[in-house]
């Protein structure tokens, strides 16, 4: 009895009841998004300081933000969301963000870094409270995803500062406009 079910392979595709599929989406969406954009700056900077003393540093960060964005991939076939359209505009922007910053020197790359992670922390604690108000058991291994990347963003900002971020010359326009270009990244990527 049930002699072909055994040799079923069981679904990647997550429970979508009683779900609020446009938040998730859009939460799922956004956050691939901005995992792609951190990779393509990373990118850019090992580019460029891939071989100096920093350049581990910068690995170790990249390293963290590959596995992020694999589990984005993943999150996005297992809820079947949809990706950004502008996902090849960030490829460029994102690298040209990291190579323009790391061309800045060690503490330029750094300050990219902590401009880009405190934008990111910040919004994934917005996606925290509303996941929360949602209802926390529904997406409980979504909240503990952005918990733990949250986290690991907020752990790169540390790295940022204690490498010399603030240093960097025109350190508050510069944080000022990263973060300008990363609220205007999460804005288009929620909803394009």
């Amino acid at each position: 009895p049930g002699g072909g079910a055994a040799l079923r392979l069981r679904s990647t595709r997550a429970p979508l009841e009683g779900i609020n599929k446009p938040v998730l989406d859009r939460i799922i969406r956004v956050d691939h998004a901005g995992e792609y954009g951190a990779n393509r700056i990373y990118a850019g900077q090992m580019a460029v300081l891939g071989r100096s003393s920093v350049g581990p540093v910068i690995r170790q960060m990249w390293n963290q933000e590959k596995t992020h964005l694999k589990k984005f991939n993943e999150l996005m076939v297992a809820y079947r969301v949809r990706p950004t359209v502008l996902l090849p505009f960030w490829n460029v922007a994102g690298f040209v963000l990291g190579a323009g910053t790391a061309l800045l020197g060690k503490k330029g790359a750094m300050a990219c870094t902590v401009a880009v992670e405190e934008s990111i922390s910040d919004h994934y604690n917005n996606q925290i409270r509303t996941l929360m108000e949602e209802d926390p058991e529904k997406y409980k291994e979504l909240l503990q995803v952005i918990k733990q990347f949250r986290d690991e963003e907020l752990e790169h900002h540390d790295i940022g500062i204690e490498h010399d971020a603030e240093a960097t010359p025109a350190y508050s326009a510069l944080k000022t406009a990263i973060q300008l270009g990363c609220k205007a990244a999460i804005f288009l990527s929620e909803r394009i």
